[in-house]
């Protein structure tokens, strides 16, 4: 697998939903054979996947809403690189 780069465009897979779950105070990721309850960090990420933005533009809006937060850009590229070994995104 090659590793993710800012020019990607990741994409939920076919099957998954994210969605917010009361019951859980979480926002949870949905698919056919269970659900996945996700951390704050890995929503705020998963919230900007829409297919149609690429990676430098989701570091770049996440940069935006949490200034000076060191190591963020490798941090979203190491959980992409996570969400798409987990089989949750495909990667363009």
């Amino acid at each position: 697998m090659n590793p993710v780069v800012r020019d990607n465009t990741p994409v939920l897979r076919p099957g998954f939903r994210l969605q917010w779950e009361p019951v859980q105070n979480s926002h949870v990721l949905l698919y056919p054979e269970g659900m996945v309850k996700l951390n704050e960090s890995a929503a705020e990420v998963l919230l900007l996947v829409d297919g149609k933005r690429p990676v430098a533009d989701i570091i770049d809006t996440l940069s935006e809403r949490f200034p000076n937060v060191p190591g963020l850009d490798e941090d979203v590229l190491a959980f992409i690189e996570v969400a798409h070994a987990q089989h949750w995104l495909h990667i363009r």
